[in-house]
């Protein structure tokens, strides 16, 4: 949503959005990936 971002005044949003982040690395397997998301603290669900 877009009130994380501290430009936008929060009074003026009619309508709360929702937003997409695409992250891209360079890790050679899905384990090496992960392991280099989890050292920035992205959250993984357990599927």
């Amino acid at each position: 949503e877009q009130i994380v971002f501290p430009e936008i005044e929060y009074d003026k949003v009619d309508e709360v959005r929702g937003m997409d982040v695409i992250v891209v690395t360079s890790a050679k397997s899905d384990d090496e990936a992960r392991e280099l998301l989890r050292g920035f603290q992205f959250p993984f669900a357990n599927a």
